[in-house]
């Protein structure tokens, strides 16, 4: 009998609190309340107007293109790394999407397939010499950023070039129809992010039975039933509020495909841990055996064709190419990746919390909007964001 208790207190012991668990785990719950809390500022400041289903769709919208680049830009950065070029390299593939089909009228399809490539090649050939010649990452990708800058006016003749067929332009303003024929309500894409939600919380359940079975859960709980049965029912919501509008978007169902390709690569893939053991410690995984220099080109070359991809959305979306395509975007994709819990030093960093971080970024904008702040104050208030971010990751490493 006392052998019982001691064993139950043991396992009561060795079982961390919910308050523990939270300040050990603050870098991943404290992005996603502090978007919970942004979003719920706004709504409140803005009477309501930010999570208006127009709204909303437009928010997604906005931000499907740092989204999308921010998937690539945390696999960079967790490898020890950063793309400097990403704005421009965005800028390049849509001058350049825009002459194949606008002016050589060129099949969409073709044109954006040579795109990928393209984005593809430009980021491997930066990573070749960051990987294999060791020139750090911050030289080769700023001159990137130079040069596609410059390629950009020089392929556009200082000129904006469109419009482009609507067919094109489907990929960043189209909708996912509706096979149900609802009236007030797109019912096809209510049901597919109500399914996706039961998806989502089906498979947390079961990791954590997997956890159970291992003996290795840390998560309280009580902790993982809220935090599960909130996102399940914001997904619900935010389908319901896009369903009553025109539905998803078609990007959205892009960036959703990426989102799960690229957690799934982090988390549950060799080459994903073998990337994070790169930026924990790069001589200890080469001495494992790891080929650093081939993971570290992968990531950049990864980078460029997401870089590309982005800037066919962004194309797309604003119906025409311009040489000021992609001006200061990596500033807003390498903040959301900080902000949202990738360390500065690499190893750490999460593919969900990359995306948060951009969404966290696009309130802020999308409601400092609404409420008539001037850019120059929207400036100030995201470096100050941004520089908050960083020093909570060094206080976090240095209480470690």
């Amino acid at each position: 009998m006392a052998q019982t208790i001691d064993q139950a207190a043991g396992t009561a012991a060795s079982t961390p609190s919910g308050a523990r668990f939270l300040r050990n785990n603050m870098r991943e719950y404290g992005i996603l309340i502090a978007l919970v809390v942004i979003m719920a500022f706004f709504q409140f400041a803005t009477g309501g107007i930010l999570l208006r289903p127009v709204n909303l769709t437009n928010l997604i919208l906005q931000n499907s293109y740092i989204v999308i680049m921010a998937v690539g830009m945390l696999l960079v950065i967790v490898s020890g790394h950063i793309d400097l070029s990403v704005g421009s390299v965005l800028g390049f593939v849509g001058a350049l999407a825009a002459v194949m089909i606008v002016q050589w009228d060129m099949n969409f399809v073709v044109a954006a397939i040579l795109c990928l490539g393209v984005g593809a090649a430009i980021g491997a050939a930066q990573g070749f010499w960051i990987a294999y010649y060791r020139i750090p990452s911050f030289i080769v990708t700023l001159a990137g950023m130079l040069v596609f800058k410059g390629l950009t006016l020089w392929l556009l003749a200082g000129q904006s070039v469109g419009p482009f067929p609507p067919t094109f332009q489907l990929i960043a303003s189209g909708f996912v129809p509706d096979i149900f024929n609802g009236e007030a309500l797109n019912v096809f894409s209510l049901v597919a992010g109500v399914a996706v939600a039961g998806l989502l919380f089906y498979l947390a359940v079961r990791a954590r039975r997997q956890e159970q079975k291992r003996g290795t859960v840390e998560e309280p709980f009580i902790l993982f039933a809220v935090k599960n049965a909130l996102i399940f029912a914001a997904l619900v919501y935010m389908s319901f509020l896009m369903a009553s509008f025109r539905g998803l978007p078609n990007v959205f169902i892009v960036m959703a495909l990426l989102i799960a390709i690229y957690s799934f690569v982090a988390n549950r893939t060799t080459i994903g841990r073998r990337i994070y053991a790169i930026g924990g410690n790069e001589k200890a995984a080469k001495l494992s055996g790891i080929r650093t220099e081939r993971l570290v080109f992968l990531t950049f070359a990864n980078m460029g064709m997401l870089a590309a991809l982005a800037g066919l959305v962004f194309a797309a979306r604003l119906n025409t190419a311009t040489p000021k395509a992609g001006l200061s975007f990596e500033l807003d994709v390498i903040a959301a990746v900080f902000i949202g819990g990738a360390s500065m030093a690499g190893g750490v960093g999460t593919i969900v919390g990359a995306v948060i971080g951009a969404f966290i970024m696009g309130v802020m904008n999308n409601g400092m909007s609404i409420l008539g702040i001037g850019i120059d104050y929207q400036q100030v208030i995201k470096g100050l964001v941004l520089l908050a971010a960083v020093i909570f990751d060094v206080y976090n490493k240095n209480r470690a």
